[in-house]
């Protein structure tokens, strides 16, 4: 990886992780309990555990994302950033760019 794409990186992951923080700011008030005493129907209140099921998950996602985008910033200038942890070889620029967040290759990634 060359300076001008790590210089990029070093601009596109801040604001990354400033926009997952905010997703997960959002995420926190929508997994908040489901008050028992709220004057809601039963149908109503299976959805709303259902969404709040579903934003569980979401939430857990996004805070292990940004755990994975503070570690990319803060290995951009390792060696070895940027290189798959799996076969070792170079990663994609584009698959950094969407992901910078992944450490594996897009062949390694699809395996499991």
């Amino acid at each position: 990886m060359n300076k001008k794409e790590k210089d990029q990186l070093r601009e596109l992951i801040p604001q990354r992780i400033a926009r997952v923080r905010v997703d997960i700011e959002e995420l926190i008030e929508l997994t908040k309990p489901i008050e028992p005493d709220c004057a809601i129907g039963r149908v109503s209140r299976m959805d709303a555990i259902n969404n709040k099921s579903i934003n569980d998950a979401s939430l857990i996602k996004k805070r292990l994302q940004l755990e994975g985008l503070i570690a990319s910033l803060e290995n951009l200038d390792h060696n070895d950033f940027g290189k798959c942890l799996i076969c070792g070889n170079e990663m994609q620029m584009g698959r950094i760019l969407i992901m910078p967040e992944s450490r594996k290759c897009m062949a390694c990634a699809s395996r499991g």
